[in-house]
């Protein structure tokens, strides 16, 4: 799980394997594979920094490498 801002400043955890994809207009928009749209703080590199780090975490990149 990735650590994610709501605009209102809560955060909270997401899973990063659910994400489809991210846009910015101009917040950063999170896009899950249920249709759900989640609008973040975080900028998408900021994301991406954390998907990775998680993955390492989880071994998930031993297969990818």
């Amino acid at each position: 799980m990735i650590r994610v801002t709501r605009l209102n400043g809560t955060e909270y955890y997401i899973n990063p394997h659910q994400i489809e994809s991210i846009e910015t207009h101009p917040d950063t928009t999170l896009i899950m594979l249920s249709g759900k749209k989640v609008i973040v703080r975080e900028k998408p590199e900021q994301i991406l920094q954390r998907i990775i780090e998680y993955r390492k975490l989880i071994g998930g990149f031993k297969n990818e490498e």
